[in-house]
């Protein structure tokens, strides 16, 4: 039976559809053919991957008749179908040829074709619709369309139709800068400079020319940056792995050096202790002795001392009584004995100069690594709200100030007052009114500063180790601070040299600085950000942002930024 109906499906399978048998989503045939309930049928796994695409908007339409289905149907294989596929394999059909593949979604279908829309192999400018190879024949048989400008299929031929007078759009009016057809020419668009859509075009081509020779030299200076950036990576991990080798290598000698002293140390000690300690042995064996030849005399004394014989008694006293030459070791009752303490001291002292030095030479190494930078020059921010992103928070350090600066709010405000019973401390300055804060910076960092209440105020960043005594102590008056004064004239002040700066400043003052690029910045703060007075040098070490109150009762705070 299967045979015979095989046979006649073989003879009359030139009549055949081969549409029906075929997926619309894959214009294959089908595979595990499923059929929904609007009664369209599907490849299973076609289906089941237009549906998981929807699941989020928990809405599943049939691609071919866009009916929808809440919830999600329930995918199951078409028996009957799959085995009529399966014969129909056997007599020689195959999947659609590509003159005969239906529109499916997002395909471009033929707006001449009825019923199940072909794909469009081409769009018509001038009629403003899309063909199939079939439709598309009399474009390039007939003479009437032999002006008509074919393109790819599109979707979009209805924008080139005027909405308000439902005319092809082949103007362009350059005054409003938009397509118009020609009545908008001679109604809406009249005395407007207007040309056609194809002049306009040409020049605009040209243009585009221009643009993409620039756009092109961009590309080509950007691939050399990618390449040289590139070529910095590398040479950025080479630099850092032999400086990762050669620290550890540094490092690891320091440790060994520091190991050998310390065995060194402790070989002396007990070198030292064994001697000491056989010098004691030994002369606590003489001292023993000499207890016992003592003891032994005063025995016989003492039975000399109950003889009744006055003869023997002044015969022997003489040879008794003479004592042997005693052990000498008067020291011990006179000097202070010294042990081993004073080695631990030694070495104690030893351990705090190192600390010191490392302290000292830390933030040298540390600000070595920070400044590593192989990235393109970054801009300076513009506007506040980009300042803002470098935004830091800064503490007043008590141990450096003034003693006539009573500090306040959380260390962020200094005010000139009387003296403060400060405790002494050698990071304190002595002669000039000023305090620096807590915070060491590097990198990109900003922070405002405000004051109020006072003729004379001094914005400043400094090195840690500047002089805390003497004219040299003075923000801007040696070559480790940098400041900007308001005082009779607004200034900025480095290594004693002055520039000035139009004045009055405003109460606020934003400073910006990039350590790395050696950009310091100073801006007056409004609505807007202007520019005071810009520094381009180079730091060696990290920055620590100060101010000096210079009236009684003047103030300066750091604000705290959002």
């Amino acid at each position: 039976m299967q045979n015979l109906l095989r046979s006649e499906m073989a003879q009359q399978g030139i009549q055949l559809d081969q549409a029906k048998f075929c997926c619309s989503i894959c214009l294959d045939l089908l595979k595990d053919p499923v059929t929904i309930p609007c009664g369209h049928s599907y490849c299973m796994s076609c289906i089941k991957g237009c549906w998981d695409e929807e699941d989020q908007k928990k809405i599943h339409s049939c691609p071919q008749c866009r009916q929808t289905f809440t919830p999600r149907p329930v995918l199951v294989k078409n028996t009957m179908l799959a085995e009529l596929v399966e014969e129909l394999k056997k007599t020689g059909l195959t999947a659609a040829p590509p003159d005969r593949c239906y529109a499916g979604p997002g395909d471009v279908a033929c707006d001449v074709c009825t019923g199940r829309k072909l794909k469009a192999l081409k769009s018509c400018m001038q009629c403003l619709a899309s063909y199939c190879e079939q439709h598309l024949q009399p474009h390039y048989e007939s003479s009437t369309f032999k002006k008509h400008k074919l393109v790819n299929p599109s979707q979009k031929l209805q924008e080139n139709i005027c909405s308000r007078h439902d005319e092809v759009m082949k103007m362009f009016c350059r005054t409003d800068q938009q397509c118009i057809c020609y009545l908008c020419s001679v109604d809406e668009h009249k005395g407007h400079d207007t040309v056609s859509a194809a002049a306009e075009r040409t020049e605009r081509q040209k243009e585009l020319g221009v643009s993409r020779q620039k756009i092109q030299q961009r590309i080509q200076d950007r691939e050399k940056d990618v390449k040289v950036l590139h070529q910095e990576v590398k040479a950025t991990n080479r630099s850092a792995d032999k400086a990762v080798e050669d620290s550890e290598k540094i490092f690891t000698e320091l440790v060994h050096l520091l190991e050998k002293r310390s065995s060194e140390v402790k070989e002396q000690i007990r070198s030292k202790q064994k001697v000491e300690a056989s010098r004691a042995e030994e002369l606590q064996e003489k001292l023993k002795q000499e207890i016992a030849e003592l003891r032994r005399k005063d025995a016989e004394l003492e039975r000399l001392s109950h003889t009744e014989d006055h003869t023997h008694f002044l015969h022997s006293y003489p040879s008794l009584s003479r004592l042997s030459e005693s052990t000498d070791f008067p020291s011990i009752d006179i000097r202070p004995l010294r042990y081993f303490e004073d080695v631990t001291a030694a070495v104690s002292e030893a351990r705090d100069k190192l600390q010191d030095i490392l302290t000292e030479e830390w933030p040298k190494i540390s600000l070595a690594v920070t400044e590593v930078d192989v990235l393109l020059p970054q801009t300076e921010p513009k506007t506040r709200a980009e300042f803002l992103q470098y935004s830091c928070q800064i503490t007043l350090d008590p141990n450096t100030a003034n003693k006539l600066l009573l500090l306040s709010e959380g260390n962020r405000k200094a005010t000139c007052t009387v003296v403060q019973s400060y405790s002494s401390h050698p990071d304190r300055f002595m002669q000039s009114q000023q305090v620096l804060s807590r915070e060491g910076l590097t990198g990109r960092c900003y922070w405002e500063v405000e004051w109020s209440g006072l003729l004379g105020a001094s914005i400043a960043v400094a090195y840690k180790d500047i002089s805390r005594t003497g004219d040299e102590c003075r923000f801007g008056y040696n070559d480790k601070s940098w400041v900007l004064n308001d005082t009779r004239n607004c200034q900025f002040i480095h290594n004693s040299i002055e520039t000035l700066i139009p004045g009055p400043l405003s109460s606020r003052i934003g400073v910006y600085l990039d350590h790395k690029a050696g950009i310091l910045s100073f801006y007056s703060v409004s609505e807007t950000m202007t520019l005071l007075h810009r520094v381009q040098t180079r730091f060696t070490q990290p920055l620590y942002p100060g101010i000096r109150v210079s009236s009684l009762r003047g103030t300066v705070k750091f604000c705290k930024l959002k």
